[in-house]
């Protein structure tokens, strides 16, 4: 940084972006490959995807940790990029929550203006639901825990409750795959099949991102990337985690305890 008469980090030339993007758009021509006629190039696609997102991350990591080029106002940039990326996410989802209001609040004739709809038998919301949002507020205040030991340098206890974290992320995933497995509707079944599954499947979709991120963070732990004053990296997969427990509770209110 001494080169510059500026504290701002001028990235230097990278392939990660262009290739990056060429591989999600590759992914989602195989998608919409796999849905017309059920091929599995997909899974070809996607580690491709994984490998550019790893060199990015390694690159960025390096630039920051290694080369100290992370400077205050580069971090006050990272976290206002973090925070529009969340309200983006939240947009995302009022979508989402927009389209299911739509229906439930006023059901069309189409399916007998009744919601749920004559036919769909909803979930319990005392059964899975109701634990998978303990599991996830539990995993809000053990992602807090390890956070504030970050910043009181105790780093081993910051380890256990990251790996707590983790777990508890991992345990969700495999409890609602389970409660796909036993639907008894499909996402073929009228507006409100439609709207369940893309909901709570979008939000299974960053949870397994989160979980990733979190992994990523106690990795970084684990070779001492980390410190009191500079772990930005964690803490944006700290916030992000938050945002994937608050939009699970309006989805547990609405999509599973009022449709019941």
């Amino acid at each position: 940084m001494t080169n510059y008469n500026h504290p701002f980090h001028l990235v230097s030339p990278s392939p990660w972006p262009l290739i990056t993007s060429l591989s999600l758009f590759n992914n989602l021509i195989s998608t919409v490959c796999w849905f017309h006629k059920f091929n599995y190039y997909l899974l070809f696609t996607i580690p491709c995807t994984l490998l550019c997102i790893f060199q990015w991350w390694r690159d960025v990591i390096r630039e920051a940790t290694f080369q100290g080029l992370h400077t205050y106002q580069v971090y006050q940039g990272m976290r206002m990029g973090m925070i529009l990326f969340i309200i983006s996410e939240i947009l995302f989802f009022i979508s989402f929550f927009w389209a299911f209001f739509h229906s439930s609040l006023s059901p069309s004739m189409e399916i007998g203006q009744l919601w749920p709809p004559l036919g769909i038998t909803p979930f319990n919301p005392l059964d899975i639901p109701l634990l998978n949002t303990i599991i996830l507020i539990s995993s809000g205040m053990t992602v807090t825990w390890s956070h504030h030991s970050m910043i009181n340098m105790n780093l081993k206890e910051s380890m256990k409750s990251l790996l707590l974290t983790i777990i508890l992320g991992t345990y969700f995933t495999i409890l609602q795959m389970i409660e796909y497995m036993e639907a008894p509707f499909t996402i073929a079944d009228s507006i409100y099949g439609s709207t369940f599954f893309i909901a709570t499947g979008f939000h299974g979709l960053h949870v397994i991102i989160g979980t990733l991120f979190l992994s990523c963070c106690l990795l970084r732990m684990m070779f001492l990337h980390f410190s009191s004053l500079h772990h930005f990296g964690f803490e944006a997969a700290a916030w992000y985690w938050h945002f994937v427990d608050v939009v699970w509770l309006f989805l547990y209110i609405s999509i599973y305890w009022w449709s019941f």
